[in-house]
């Protein structure tokens, strides 16, 4: 295997010896992971390794390629005012253009913040206005979003349309690159301090945060990724990018990892389930990112998978949203390819865990990353460690988590206390070290003085042959504070009714856990990353529960 590391891999070794036995350091210092601005990836790789492809579709594009455009690209924004300290927005679908201005924007020294592509005016407005934009890069597709709120957002300079078509008091992305000659502006980052992302939650427990990430914790993450997969893989790999760019998930694993390590990409729009194996067909993908939600909906259609050719797939990785076992096993079989999951967040760039595909459990997010260090908590606390077996709040040290959230400070100091994230997250280790995720703290159900993870109910739900998705939350009761209520969206065609479903999941659980109720929706609402926005049923039963 040849990867392009830099430094030598030599202290990652270390690392991974340093994590085998235990010695961990408890002082937050980790020695071992280049201190270099998160563009100098794309510049370092772009020499080693100038003609290999980093993009196969839709277009493709050398590592040398990529680094002489987003060069061209960095000097034009700095020619419209950007400077180190500012922040620029991206608003866009995957694209090789996301890549370029990823990049782009880095080399200015500026701070990127991304928003969801399929968002609206709301949401577009607030993460522009908090996070202090002064340009937004966006597609012909978003630009009327940002037409509609730009006069309500003062410090809003420069728009930048990814298109053809011209329009009053924008530039053209395309003519801006042509125009300038690929000369960056010279910048000097300290990568501990400066921030390379602004990544804002998924706003799934309440309004979005901005995470401050700096360049030395993404590319701290980057490297702990490939002391871990990137061992067991080589330069020759293939991925398939269908994850949004916009979320750190995407954006650490697919873009900034496969820059680094000289990976070629395929890059799907938004995921489509057709042209995803048609992708992988044709550009004989080996790994594929994705969610669960995506693993799910191949499941349910084993016939048409079998049409494809996927025997170039080694392995798919899960994360963002809980696993569902037995639906991976089911998709192993029907594929042979082997599934694994993992485990992070937005506040930690965000790979925190991952099975090593020599020794998975399905059921697990598997060991902590090389020099992360995790404990389970008591939910009260927070203060008192449990003991293998025990479930508690997960907590997390390492050299990926964020320096804090973006002009919050009382929500920074909730979460980082004496070195440790608090994740929010519910789980436990067992004797291996490896790490079951249970659920979110904030969302779980209280019933009668029992502690119900949602996740879990959801889990047992999407095993009945008609459920199609689901999310389960607490509706407030006044006997028994909060009881488990299931929303149901049904498969097309199946039916299922509220008692058949109310039985099914009774006789797989333990009785204060039984759902209460059903109520079927046409659509269960997920973030582009996969995740179930709970927060919206949530809300919707509290407003309820007021009215009467």
């Amino acid at each position: 295997m040849s990867m392009s590391f830099y430094p030598e891999p030599i202290p990652g070794e270390v690392a991974i010896a340093r994590r085998k036995y235990g010695e961990y350091y408890q002082l937050g210092i980790w020695p071992y992971y280049p201190d270099i601005p998160l563009f100098q990836v794309l510049k370092t790789t772009a020499i080693l390794d100038p003609d290999k492809f980093v993009i196969l579709h839709p277009k493709k594009m050398t590592m040398k390629e990529l680094d002489t455009l987003s060069d061209k690209l960095a000097a034009a924004l700095a020619d419209l005012g950007a400077n180190k300290g500012n922040t620029i927005t991206l608003y866009m679908w995957n694209s090789p253009e996301f890549v370029i201005a990823f990049f782009g924007i880095l080399k200015t020294g500026a701070t990127v913040t991304a928003l969801d592509p399929s968002c609206k005016e709301k949401d577009a407005q607030h993460q522009l206005d908090d996070s202090e934009s002064i340009m937004v890069i966006a597609d012909e597709e978003q630009y009327p979003v940002i037409e509609s709120i730009r006069e309500k957002l003062p410090r809003l300079k420069n728009v930048i349309v990814v298109g053809e078509k011209r329009r009053p008091e924008t530039y053209l992305f395309r003519e801006l690159i042509e125009k300038h000659p690929p000369n960056p502006p010279k910048v000097k980052i300290n990568p501990k301090k400066d921030l390379a992302v602004l990544q804002y939650t998924a706003g799934t427990t309440g309004p979005p945060k901005g995470c401050m990430l700096t360049h030395y914790n993404i590319v701290s993450n980057m490297f702990q990724l490939a002391l871990t997969h990137g061992l067991e893989g080589t330069r020759d790999d293939i991925v398939l990018a269908h994850l949004p760019f916009y979320h750190i998930y995407g954006m650490t694993t697919l873009i900034c990892a496969s820059v680094c390590f000289g990976l070629s990409i395929v890059i799907q729009k938004r995921f489509d389930m057709e042209e995803f194996l048609e992708l992988v067909q044709k550009f004989k993908v080996t790994v594929v990112s994705t969610v669960m939600p995506v693993l799910t909906l191949l499941t349910q259609f084993p016939d048409f998978l079998k049409q494809y050719d996927l025997s170039s797939l080694r392995y798919i990785s899960s994360g963002a949203t809980p696993m569902v076992p037995e639906t991976a096993r089911k998709f192993e079989k029907l594929t042979g390819v082997t599934v694994t999951q993992g485990y992070g967040l937005s506040e930690t760039s965000p790979v925190t865990h991952t099975n090593p595909l020599c020794q998975i459990k399905l059921e697990s997010v598997g060991p902590p990353a090389p020099d992360t260090l995790q404990k389970i908590v008591d939910i009260e606390t927070g203060t008192k460690e449990l003991p293998p077996g025990e479930v508690g709040e997960i907590i997390i040290k390492g050299p990926q988590v964020m320096i804090g959230y973006w002009k919050r400070p009382k929500e920074t100091a909730e979460v980082l206390r004496n070195g440790w994230f608090y994740t929010g997250d519910l789980g436990k280790i067992d004797e291996d070290g490896y790490l079951y995720v249970v659920d979110r703290k904030k969302e779980t159900i209280k019933y009668k003085g029992f502690t119900i993870g949602p996740a879990e109910l959801e889990a047992v739900l999407l095993e009945h042959p008609a459920v199609g998705d689901c999310a389960v939350v607490g509706k407030p009761d006044p006997v028994a504070g909060e009881i488990p209520k299931a929303y149901v969206s049904l498969r097309g065609g199946a039916k299922a009714t509220e008692e058949e479903l109310i039985k099914f999941v009774e006789e797989r659980v333990a009785g204060y856990k039984k759902i209460k109720e059903v109520e079927f929706v046409d659509v269960i609402p997920r973030s582009l990353a996969g995740k179930v926005l709970r927060r919206e049923f949530i809300e919707r039963e509290r407003r309820l529960s007021q009215k009467t």
